[in-house]
């Protein structure tokens, strides 16, 4: 389809505008061919239908010009034109016709690999020959849905906010961006986005951004969940297998068409075609395509890569000027495709920064970004809209005030909130999106579990939620929580409420109070409902806790850019707590179970310690070095770096104890952090330190410092850089000077992708190592080796790693069966 029509809709605008359509010599149009003024920085992209539209400026009227339209396997095509004020030039390419005539073969020698060498010699040169620019910056997202399910586990999925028709098809996300970004070598970057527009959210943001779509081939790697291995890396002649298609000729200069493959499967490298342009050894293109399977990202089918390269005369350089990443997807019966496209222009590589140009904000918004009107798109937009793109457009702005209306959102809300047969037992939620509410109840269920001090226990709860706006800025959360013990003939209770105040400084403050059970360990090192199965399959009763009636307040906030802040403070009456049944459902001879006293576990008759009550604060710093973030109007959001570690300062005390021996002041620090290592996988480490500053040696076992141990044999976390996987739960707890670290390593596919047979189950190899050191006693360690990406089809869920300790009565080595999806919940 033409959209000529648009152009007659708005006789007053006054510039140079040139529209047509590209097509291939067998009338099919070209999708993303690079349109441009020879010599200068104007320039568009045709868009998914082969369309484009070229808007200059009035300086550009009557005179001559050269149009040159390039795109990767045709010919490229330069056009004489007189610019005048509206003019229509359609364009047929012809496919590019590569030739080996003048290639000098040698025998044995293949000649690709020739070509490739040197623009490995040249990677970096190139990687880092333009040291800084601006330029202008456009984006368009677009996702679509085919045939989605109407329920998902039982819940019904609905028409995704109008996006689904009658065919259960439909455009679920489509958003574009209009900034500027500025770049200063090695790491200075920023982006200000004039305009956004969201398909269906006239109040909307687009999450689209420049340094999100920012993927140089020039770089050994690419990260996409994995690191990628380009196809010119230092070392990717190890990885890769080059052949040379062909030769061509574009500026004057000879063009090297490359088509390049793994050597292995399952390896971390793309197929594809390169283009490398001779004597300069610059990209002149790349077309390049990943699966899912390969990047370990399950929902994930298909991805592929496409950028095109300009030659700039003032360089005497190969720029980017667009990148088309096309991709596939499909989960829960949710199957689509959606497509990414970035064009760059109005390049200026000789830009005059100060030192105020760059600062941590790396992207931001001009004031109105989204309220720009369908003339500003329209004669802004170097990339066309689609048919699809325009009907989405259309139907979602039409229909978004009647869909944001109060009859509309209760009539959708209605349907969600039928209290079913089952809800008394299960559990009902009642939610009225127009006054931005919601009431569950928790059902009866939901948290029914077993352990030897409380016998069954269960309970239900009541909670209640606002939000300020579409954006959920300002929240607010209430709660009542009810809990009784069958075996103990007791009921518990708490009630709360929280608040954040915002999404700039994320402030947050709660209130709760009651009376619970807890872990001696606050980080809950064994789930209730593992410890439930090992006591009565296996009379194996892990979980150890006590009870304290509280109240306790926390407050949160980021004070400025990379400092974050935690205080919280409590009034808790403690209390030991001890078995109150052996139940068990397969009674072993040889086994019983252990007390509810971790110091004295085969000792029934036994307290870990004295009922008391105490005043607990604790101050907690968080650093995060460098901090990047995102300034959006509804927001900050800080991006994640692998270039520091988070670093975590805590001060934590008790004080006013009815015991007095249980005053104490704790001062720890713990260092977080994760970095990739090239293409050879992913590092993280993670260590703690601490020590009590007066003589603690009566305090309350419960404020002693607890380390995460592990008896189940299972895992539940993605990676075991916080536990040690053999050691008992509170075998080395300690009110004494501690050091604690973990450190791991997942190949990602790197050694195993090498071993023929082996490599087709692309399983990643991971490593790691564990020690911790008491003052009371010698070192302990663990040292695991294992598989992870275990499972079968898009399901990897699962890991496996053989597991090794030294330190307590005797060396032991064990199997932890990892169930990475408990991680999720």
């Amino acid at each position: 389809m033409r959209f000529y029509i648009l152009f007659f809709l708005f006789p007053f605008v006054t510039f140079s505008q040139v529209s047509g359509v590209v097509t291939d010599t067998d009338g099919n149009n070209l999708p993303f061919v690079n349109v441009y003024v020879e010599n200068s920085t104007a320039g568009t992209t045709t868009n998914g239908e082969g369309f484009y539209e070229l808007e200059l400026d009035q300086s550009w009227s009557d005179k001559t010009v050269t149009l040159t339209f390039q795109f990767l396997g045709y010919t490229t095509v330069n056009k004489e034109i007189t610019l005048k004020e509206k003019q229509v030039l359609d364009i047929t390419l012809v496919p590019e016709t590569t030739s080996l005539d003048e290639v000098v073969v040698t025998a044995g020698v293949n000649p690709a690999d020739a070509i490739v060498k040197a623009a490995i010699a040249k990677r970096k040169e190139n990687l880092n020959a333009i040291s800084s620019y601006t330029a202008s910056f456009y984006s368009r997202g677009l996702w679509q849905v085919k045939d989605a399910p109407e329920k998902i586990l039982g819940q019904e999925v609905g028409d995704l906010g109008g996006a689904l028709d009658s065919t259960r098809t439909g455009v679920i996300y489509l958003s574009e961006t209009l900034s500027d970004i500025a770049y200063e070598r090695p790491n200075n970057f920023s982006e200000k986005i004039k305009a956004s527009k969201v398909s269906g959210d006239d109040n909307g943001f687009s999450f689209n951004t420049a340094i999100d779509a920012n993927f140089s081939f020039y770089e050994n790697t690419i990260d996409l969940n994995v690191q990628m291995l380009s196809p010119i890396a230092t070392n990717a002649f190890t990885n890769y297998t080059y052949k040379l298609e062909g030769t061509f000729i574009e500026n004057n200069q000879i063009i090297n068409k490359i088509s390049v493959t793994p050597k292995r499967p399952k390896d971390k490298v793309f197929t594809g075609t390169i283009y490398i342009v001779e004597d300069e050894w610059q990209l002149y293109g790349v077309d390049l395509k990943v699966t899912g399977e390969v990047i370990q990202v399950p929902v994930v089918k298909d991805l592929n890569f496409k950028q095109s390269f300009k030659y700039d005369k003032t360089q005497r350089r190969w720029i980017k000027i667009s990148q088309v990443i096309d991709f596939s997807f499909g989960f829960f019966g949710f199957n689509g495709d959606g497509r990414f496209i970035a064009a760059y222009s109005d390049y200026n590589f000789a830009p005059q920064f100060e030192k105020a140009s760059f600062s941590n904000e790396v992207l931001s918004f001009e004031p109105e970004a989204n309220k720009k009107d369908s003339l500003f798109w329209i004669n802004k937009r170097p990339v066309p809209l689609t048919t699809v793109e325009q009907t989405d457009y259309i139907k979602k702005d039409s229909i978004q005030v009647i869909r944001k209306s109060q009859k509309h959102l209760d009539s959708v809300d209605a349907r969600g909130n039928k209290f079913k047969v089952w809800s008394p037992v299960m559990g009902y939620t009642f939610r009225n999106t127009y006054k931005r509410y919601s009431f569950t109840y928790d059902g009866l269920i939901s948290n029914v579990n077993f352990n030897t001090v409380q016998g069954w226990h269960g309970g239900t709860g009541f909670n209640y939620f606002n939000w300020s706006d579409d954006d959920y800025q300002k929240t607010f959360y209430a709660f009542a929580k009810a809990n009784y013990a069958f075996s103990e003939d007791r009921l518990r209770y708490t009630v709360g409420i929280s608040r954040r105040f915002n999404r700039t400084n994320r402030s947050r403050l709660s209130v709760t109070a009651g009376v619970e059970t807890r872990q001696f360990n606050a980080e809950n090192p064994i789930s209730e409902n593992i410890n439930t199965i090992t006591s009565l399959y296996y009379e194996r009763n892990y979980l150890k806790i006590y009870e304290r009636s509280y109240a306790e307040a926390a407050y949160s906030q980021e004070i400025f850019n990379g400092l974050r802040g935690f205080l919280n403070v409590a009034y808790e009456d403690r209390k030991a707590l001890s078995n109150t049944t052996d139940q068990t459902w397969y009674p072993k001879d040889d086994i019983v179970y252990t007390s509810n006293n971790p110091l004295d576990p085969l000792n029934e008759g036994t307290l870990s310690f004295e009922d008391h009550q105490i005043v607990k604060a604790q101050l907690t710093a968080q650093i995060n070095f460098g901090q990047k973030y995102y300034n959006y109007p509804t927001g900050k959001f800080n991006i994640s770096s692998d270039r520091y570690p988070t670093v975590f300062l805590t001060y934590e005390t008790g004080l006013g104890a009815s015991q007095e021996q249980y005053n104490f002041n704790q001062l720890r620090i713990r260092l977080r952090h994760g970095f990739n290592i090239g293409n050879k996988g992913r590092f993280n480490y993670n260590i703690k330190a601490g020590t009590f500053l007066n003589d603690a040696g009566d305090i309350s076992f419960v404020d002693y410092q607890h380390f995460n141990g592990n008896q189940t044999r299972i895992g539940t976390e993605g990676t075991y850089i916080n536990r040690f996987n053999l050691l008992p739960y509170y075998e080395r707890s300690t009110n004494n000077n501690y050091l604690e670290a973990h450190a791991e390593h997942d190949f990602k596919g790197w050694v195993l992708g090498k071993i023929p047979g082996l490599n087709a189950f692309n399983f990643n190899l991971v490593v790691g190592g564990h020690v911790l050191s008491t003052v009371e006693n010698k070192p302990y360690t663990e040292w695991s080796i294992g598989l992870d990406n275990l499972g079968w089809g898009k399901y990897r869920f699962l890991r496996l790693d053989y597991v090794r300790s030294n330190g307590l009565d005797k060396p032991d080595g064990a199997f932890i069966f990892g169930l990475k999806f408990l991680d999720l919940f």
